[in-house]
């Protein structure tokens, strides 16, 4: 005989169980005790429940689609290519090319490479249509997917100047390419930026929306999608909601512009949390990060090598991030099941209460002049650091643990000899527009102090 189960029991409401929760409590405050306040004033409650929860917006992931990405800095030619080659073979299934000079011999890089169907991504540290127009060439030769990854904003917020002099001609050649380049993604947002100089979540996600918007006033024909390279923390359930509210309210905006292609999301670990001593910790902090960017609903994700700190791009650290990856993929069955956060209430109110807040900052911003107008005046930077300030007050005062650092440090560990490279803020003195946006982790200041001790 078939029969459910679920039918011999009486439905229990969600009044019945917070009834429950308080008399177990024993006379403490339900509020006090349980409900805990996040820093984008969100209050997480115990438990979620259906009759409190109605008419959730759909977001609609893919887990089946995520691409293992990996990162290559392009400085010495023969090895990027040997490293392009290597992390295909070896279960990459896209590539993300960092390129400093405009005198790269691109088709060189790109000649040996089997790239058919190969999503690539280009981060330029310049802005050149010429350099441009010379990748699609070989990249419609090769019948590769090629992302651009151009923008000038993000530049502006990162080193305080645009790519050329004029503002002007930085938003001419995008349109340039727009039109030039029909068939290739060219425009990017730089939102990990945010997240790893501090920002909350609202934050993120309002600033990369605004950031979104000064494109489409200024860019009429956008007609691939937008690549959102995001950075995810720690806070498991709260990265997936980050990733989706993202989704959410693109698309709610891209919608007035006529705009009906998703946007693309390009996911990395954070570095705000990363750290220098008992550097193993990061394997596990990217791990969650990577699921959380899986589940979220990221296009492709990079993971971050747990040494990236203090050495050098090396064979070893890429090999164990990528197979993070390939253990999730393959062997954790993460790309199983699409839309995986659907029907967990508190993920659902998660991603809303996150959409609506960062949707009210974002009107806010565009009712003061724009995102462009507030970074110039340097309001952006101003409230991202009053963020980070709050944050790294939680860490100095041990609220917000970092195991192994603020939380059962070994005073045994040494590190002054492995650092390859400066792993703290660098100080570049120049003349710049406004001032840059920094990135800082949490964890700077102690280690500065346990390596003065060594």
């Amino acid at each position: 005989m078939n029969s459910n189960l679920f039918e011999d029991f009486d439905p229990v409401s969600s009044k019945q169980w917070k009834q429950k929760i308080q008399f177990e409590l024993k006379g403490a405050d339900y509020n006090e005790t349980l409900i805990w306040n996040s820093p984008e004033d969100i209050k997480v409650k115990p438990f979620y429940h259906k009759d409190e929860f109605t008419n959730p917006v759909p977001v609609t992931t893919k887990a089946s689609d995520f691409k293992i990405c990996q990162n290559i800095f392009v400085f010495d030619m023969e090895k990027s290519i040997e490293r392009a080659l290597d992390t295909l073979n070896r279960g990459a299934e896209s590539l993300r090319f960092t390129i400093e000079d405009e005198t790269t011999n691109i088709a060189k890089l790109l000649e040996k490479l089997p790239l058919k169907g190969v999503a690539v991504y280009f981060n330029l540290n310049f802005l050149s249509i010429d350099f441009v127009q010379k990748i699609d060439t070989i990249a419609r030769q090769k019948e590769a997917k090629i992302f651009y990854n151009i923008d000038p904003i993000g530049q502006l917020a990162r080193e305080g100047n645009w790519f050329t002099t004029s503002e002007k001609n930085n938003f001419d050649s995008l349109n340039l390419l727009s039109t030039s380049i029909p068939n290739s993604s060219i425009i990017s947002i730089d939102s990990g930026l945010y997240q790893n100089a501090g920002a909350n979540l609202v934050q993120q996600i309002a600033y990369s929306m605004a950031h979104a918007n000064e494109y489409f006033n200024r860019i009429p024909i956008i007609n691939q999608a937008i690549v959102f390279e995001i950075a995810v923390g720690t806070n498991y359930f709260f990265e997936i909601a980050k990733l989706r509210a993202f989704r959410l309210l693109f698309n709610l905006i891209a919608k007035e512009y006529n705009h009906d292609l998703d946007c693309h999301l390009l996911v990395s670990p954070s570095k705000r949390n990363k750290t220098l001593y008992d550097y193993n910790v990061n394997m596990l902090r990217t791990t969650t990060e990577c699921m959380s960017a899986i589940l979220g609903g990221a296009d492709a994700i990079a993971n971050l090598p747990y040494d990236s700190l203090y050495h050098k791009d090396n064979e070893f650290g890429d090999r164990i991030a990528r197979n993070q990856l390939l253990v999730l993929k393959n062997e954790s069955y993460f790309d199983k099941v699409n839309n995986p956060a659907d029907g967990s209430y508190y993920i659902e109110s998660l991603t809303n209460q996150l959409a609506e807040k960062a949707l009210v900052l974002f009107k806010d911003i565009e009712a003061n002049g724009g995102f462009l107008k507030q970074l110039n005046e340097g309001i952006i930077k101003r409230k991202i650091q009053e963020s980070a300030d709050k944050e790294q007050e939680l860490y100095d005062s041990g609220k917000e643990v970092l195991l192994g650092t603020n939380k059962y440090p070994n005073k045994d560990d040494k590190m002054k000899q492995d650092l390859e490279l400066f792993p703290f803020v660098k100080i570049k003195p120049r003349k710049t527009l406004i001032t840059p946006i920094i990135e800082k982790r949490l964890a700077e200041k102690t280690e500065q102090e346990r390596l003065d001790l060594e």
